[in-house]
């Protein structure tokens, strides 16, 4: 998940998405979480937190919570970070960035994005459980990682508040 805004954009995570936490192996946020709450929260609810700060995380957050997260999950490479730049030239520009990596979680845009790169660099944007801007709905994503590869990657819409 990505840009949950908390509480400015809702005064909770929605239920379906609350409800997937703790059957994750691995919960993995890409920044904008605005208060600390939702920070403790996943915490406390999550079996493993991947995480990092965004643009609207002010010092509490960005003190417990680095700028780009990495992690092997079944022989997977993965980072997390928020802010990736304009959509044109992103695979190229995130392949050069992020040699080694298999998988590049992000945010910021709220904009869901499921792309590859010619490198092979998968880049997935989960949007916003919680503010979906331009968006027909607010989503999430959940993801299985098997034998080293991404087997699904699959983008949940939820209902309206």
């Amino acid at each position: 998940m990505s840009d949950t805004h908390l509480p400015k954009r809702a005064k909770r995570l929605p239920e379906p998405l609350l409800d997937e936490i703790p059957r994750a192996d691995v919960v993995l946020h890409a920044g904008d979480w605005v208060d600390i709450d939702t920070l403790d929260l996943l915490e406390g609810r999550s079996r493993r937190l991947i995480a990092v700060h965004g643009n609207n995380d002010g010092p509490e957050l960005r003190a417990r919570l680095p700028e780009t997260a990495y992690a092997e999950l079944d022989g997977l490479r993965f980072a997390v970070i928020h802010e990736t730049g304009p959509a044109q030239g992103r695979e190229a520009r995130c392949a050069a960035r992020f040699p080694g990596i298999d998988v590049l979680v992000f945010g910021h845009s709220h904009i869901p994005w499921d792309t590859t790169a010619p490198t092979g660099l998968r880049l997935l944007n989960p949007g916003s459980p919680t503010d979906r801007r331009r968006q027909p709905h607010c989503t999430y994503m959940t993801a299985v990682v098997a034998g080293g590869r991404l087997t699904e990657a699959d983008l949940h819409r939820l209902p309206p508040r």
